[in-house]
């Protein structure tokens, strides 16, 4: 069973940035594409940022030119950096193994606010 450990979530204010990591224990991990998804109260679950195996990397408009996803295979972690948040960037990221019936972490809060 694939665990997916997300972490570097917490309260920041509108303006700063934070960087979510999501450790893997899988072998393989290279070959797998990884995602970001984020769910705030009352909304459906969104996609963030999507890396492929390959290294391409993809954003949902409301984040682009503001955040980054990035893929350390050697340490298997996928991270998604976030700059100049905002309050609307508030939600639980989970990430997700971007494949069919793929794994995904059990969330984390991210709260933008002064």
């Amino acid at each position: 069973q694939v665990q997916l450990v997300e972490s570097g979530g917490g309260l920041v204010q509108p303006g700063g940035s934070l960087r979510l990591s999501c450790a893997a224990s899988r072998t393989f991990f290279s070959i797998y594409p990884m995602a970001w998804y984020r769910q705030a109260p009352g909304k459906r679950r969104e996609l963030v940022a999507g890396i492929t195996n390959g290294g391409t990397t993809s954003y949902a408009d409301s984040v682009k030119g503001r955040s980054t996803i990035s893929k350390d295979n050697a340490k298997n972690t996928v991270y998604l950096q976030m700059n100049s948040l905002k309050p609307e960037d508030t939600a639980v990221y989970y990430c997700h193994e971007d494949t069919l019936g793929g794994a995904w972490g059990q969330g984390i809060q991210v709260t933008v606010s002064s």
